[in-house]
């Protein structure tokens, strides 16, 4: 089965996006780790194919266990075994908006399975948050903006900042509001929690509201061919102060920029 994450997990690829994907099977042959490893390989090579227009795909399996130095297709079990046990909270974050993409639907099934049991597990919020904006720190430090422009996806009142949000929300309410745990995308879960009164529910609309123009603007500048997506510091400043408000609110006290 090939497991989508990312943006093509939610639903939500954009001019630019590559795909993240995460390869599982389940078979007892003796060859069948070698097998689908070679399939993997020949799945890289068809996806991220050269083309007059240019590449495909940018493809990106990293998300799998142990990521680089890890498999590149895992058995259902070692799958399992690692969300479980080695899994990193950032790969529970991914695994928010993970999904069954193509393959065989048995296998998908059992994927499915496993990501719920995972995102229901008991976790400490406050330790989860510190997690979260942990990693978020990381990302900011892994995406430094030297210039005068605002990045849209990577700045303080960016999308990164929205998915982390719901993310948090998703692997901390999960096990009381089952709602969250399917994969509707941001925009949705961002409403459901507000209805549930897990966040503001005229901050959650306002943040709704946000993501969809940050996504268009971050369209707007793909298709002019810019390799950042990055606007003047004038502009979209209602919807990076709600997201900035909403981050507040959910991470207090925890400041990043």
């Amino acid at each position: 089965a090939i497991i989508a994450y990312g943006k093509l997990g939610g639903k939500e690829l954009g001019y630019a996006s590559d795909l993240d994907l995460v390869l599982i099977f389940d078979d007892d042959s003796e060859h069948a780790i070698e097998t689908y490893a070679k399939l993997g390989r020949r799945l890289s090579t068809w996806v991220s194919t050269m083309t007059s227009s240019g590449r495909m795909y940018e493809l990106d399996m990293r998300l799998r266990p142990d990521g680089e130095s890890g498999l590149l297709a895992v058995t259902v079990e070692g799958f399992e075994k690692y969300q479980r046990e080695h899994a990193w909270v950032w790969e529970h974050q991914a695994l928010t908006r993970a999904r069954f993409a193509a393959g065989d639907p048995n296998v998908g099934e059992q994927f499915e399975h496993i990501r719920r049991q995972i995102l229901l597990l008991d976790r400490e919020p406050e330790k989860l948050k510190d997690d979260i904006v942990e990693m978020r720190l990381k990302m900011r430090d892994g995406h430094p903006n030297h210039s005068e422009l605002f990045d849209i996806k990577h700045d303080a009142g960016g999308m990164v900042d929205i998915e982390f949000i719901t993310q948090y929300l998703v692997l901390a309410h999960a096990k009381d509001h089952t709602k969250l745990l399917e994969n509707l995308g941001n925009i949705a879960l961002l409403k459901i929690a507000g209805q549930a009164e897990l966040i503001p529910l005229d901050l959650a609309e306002q943040v709704s509201d946000a993501y969809r123009v940050l996504r268009k603007a971050q369209h707007a500048v793909r298709l002019r061919g810019d390799d950042k997506a990055r606007v003047s510091q004038d502009t979209l400043l209602a919807d990076r102060n709600a997201v900035r408000q909403l981050w507040q609110w959910v991470f207090p006290n925890r400041a990043y920029d």
